[in-house]
């Protein structure tokens, strides 16, 4: 006997759009950096840049459709489950905001403007400092990088254990 599937309540069509774009801009962005750290051609690092500070619109533009829309309602799923998906998306939200801030702030700290996409600049507005340029690389690099990949993984594997384990179409919402 057929099981039959209740009828998937997807997200705003909004959110879909502002959820795939956002993954899309942050690959493109990791390419960037890619393709800047195997020749060094300063086009990359300045799109890298821009994309980057796009991320941070992109983000906050996300977040206010987030509040602004009704989410579907909740995949059943045990309690702890809840919670971890609750926090992982709240993780990713935050380290979206805050990778372009330190990303900006390792330029301007280090005396480069930022170029966004030949359309302005965000101008030095502070006064350079070589250990606050460091540190905010550092921060950029090696802590929130590597923090995005792994609730990047925790978020998408998240997704693919529901869709092909427990076969309740969590994908489907947001497709």
């Amino acid at each position: 006997m057929n099981k039959v599937q209740p009828r998937i309540q997807k997200w705003p069509a909004t959110s879909r759009l502002l959820h795939w774009l956002s993954a899309l801009l942050l690959l493109v962005t990791w390419c960037l950096i890619l393709l800047y750290g195997n020749n060094e051609n300063p086009l990359y690092i300045s799109l890298h840049k821009a994309f980057g500070i796009s991320i941070l619109f992109w983000t906050i533009i996300r977040l206010m459709n987030r509040f602004l829309t009704n989410a579907p309602p909740a995949v059943p799923m045990p309690r702890w489950q809840s919670i971890i998906a609750r926090l992982t998306h709240f993780a990713l939200y935050a380290l979206l905001i805050a990778m372009p801030i330190a990303g900006l702030l390792m330029s301007v700290y280090g005396g480069r403007p930022v170029d966004i996409f030949g359309l302005f600049e965000i101008p030095v507005f502070v006064t350079p400092d070589r250990s606050a340029a460091r540190f905010y690389n550092d921060l950029h690099t090696n802590i929130i990088w590597p923090m995005i990949i792994i609730f990047t993984i925790a978020h998408v594997g998240g997704a693919l254990y529901h869709q092909f384990i427990k076969k309740d179409n969590l994908i489907k919402r947001m497709s």
